[in-house]
């Protein structure tokens, strides 16, 4: 089952991640600490407005994101 990611999509899909969804609550994305592209698809590192840290990974074969929560 995909997990439940907003984005900004300009020119393709998933350019930026806003905000995701985690225990039904939605977390606004403050920052996008860092991204890059492997052979899977996007990842990002975000961090919330909360503080708290997350790997968002979007699967581009099954379109569907992945949520990693990280701790610092």
């Amino acid at each position: 089952m995909s997990e439940r990611v907003e984005c900004y999509s300009g020119v393709e899909y998933a350019e930026r991640p806003k905000a995701l969804w985690q225990q039904g609550e939605r977390l606004e994305v403050e920052t996008v600490e860092a991204q890059w592209r492997t052979p899977e698809g996007k990842k990002f590192r975000v961090r919330t407005t909360e503080g708290q840290v997350f790997e968002l990974v979007y699967v581009e074969q099954h379109d569907e994101w992945q949520i990693i929560s990280h701790k610092d």
